[in-house]
């Protein structure tokens, strides 16, 4: 069963804008699903995951286009850096808009490289889980403003009864999809696939252990203004190891940071920004809240809420096509703050 997503029409008038497309999300959130939704059979579809692809893609790139040629979709793209000087030679040499699409979901190491070889010719996209309106299957698509325009919208106010069940399962679509799908099994299964295998691919970490560790203490941290010392000192690393690591998730979209309001009036605003992860069914599963009930009334509660609220916020953004989402939160010196 396909799930709508907000996404679809940004996509069609990306392909109509850009001579490349890429979309760009964390694992598991659908990226090839929603554009083979919306590009359907005239495009062909190759995945860098295939390790005879990804061998002729890192070794021969004009060999690689020469065996897809067409207009192409490419997911994970950025385990052959190597095609984007190609791809930029191609859609040089044509006037024609939309004709190759990718996905990655590295972003860290990824958007370095499009920067670099493909400034002016991509559009980006970038897509995270499923948002509520999307599981509820509402038509609204109005970035969170509250404004009088979004607050006097004619939309379908849903107020769904389960939003506890909801919250806990997660925003991926593949555990919305398929009701039946052990929710342990497949966090346990996302978890064990991002450390082992993409991290490693950024970062050089001896024992993995100490990262597991990391992300479950930034995990108990969700809602919380960022102290890099503390998770330094938890989990035996120096404070800089934080922070670069901090950096790696937030590029990859597995968690968001953010930035303290102010102005040139506002001398005495803290600068230090609140971290959110942007998928509260992984934080209740890095956490052990195994049931909606234990989460709802369990330690967590209120930051585990305030984290799925912003990432509705992020979400609502991110759906229109508006990366860089302008959302703050004030608290000054003396502790006075605004949620």
């Amino acid at each position: 069963m396909y799930i709508s997503r907000s996404s679809e029409d940004l996509v069609r008038i990306m392909i109509s804008m850009f001579k490349v497309v890429l979309v760009t999300g964390p694992r598991q959130v659908g990226k090839m699903t929603l554009l083979k939704h919306v590009l359907g059979e005239e495009y062909s579809y190759v995945t860098l995951d295939d390790i005879n692809d990804l061998e002729v893609a890192k070794t021969d790139a004009k060999l690689f286009f020469m065996n897809h040629p067409g207009k192409l979709v490419i997911d994970e793209v950025q385990n052959a850096p190597e095609l984007l000087m190609e791809i930029k030679r191609l859609v040089d040499a044509k006037d024609d808009l939309g004709t190759i699409v990718l996905t990655g979901s590295q972003s860290f190491s990824l958007m370095a490289n499009v920067s670099e070889s493909l400034a002016g010719r991509v559009g980006i996209l970038e897509l995270n889980g499923l948002s509520l309106r999307e599981i509820v299957g509402e038509d609204f698509h109005l970035p969170f403003i509250p404004d009088n325009i979004y607050m006097n919208s004619m939309r379908k106010k849903t107020e769904p009864s389960d939003l506890w069940q909801i919250i806990h399962r997660g925003s991926m679509p593949e555990l919305h999809r398929n009701t039946d799908l052990d929710w342990q099994l497949f966090y346990a299964s996302y978890v064990k696939t991002y450390i082992e295998r993409d991290v490693r691919m950024i970062i050089n970490i001896n024992d993995l252990s100490v990262f597991s560790r990391f992300i479950t203490a930034l995990a108990a941290r969700t809602g919380q203004i960022l102290n890099y010392n503390s998770i330094a000192n938890e989990i035996g690393v120096k404070s800089a190891t934080v922070k670069s690591w901090i950096s790696i998730l937030e590029a990859s979209g597995i968690i968001v940071t953010i930035q303290a309001f102010s102005n040139n009036h506002l001398s005495r605003v803290i600068k230090t920004p609140r971290i959110y992860f942007m998928d509260t069914g992984l934080v209740s599963y890095l956490l052990r809240w195994l049931t909606p009930e234990t989460l709802m009334n369990g330690a967590m509660s209120g930051p585990i809420l305030e984290t799925y609220a912003v990432s509705e916020i992020i979400k609502s953004f991110n759906n229109a096509g508006v990366s860089r989402v302008p959302i703050y939160f004030y608290r000054d010196k003396d502790m006075k703050e605004i949620d």
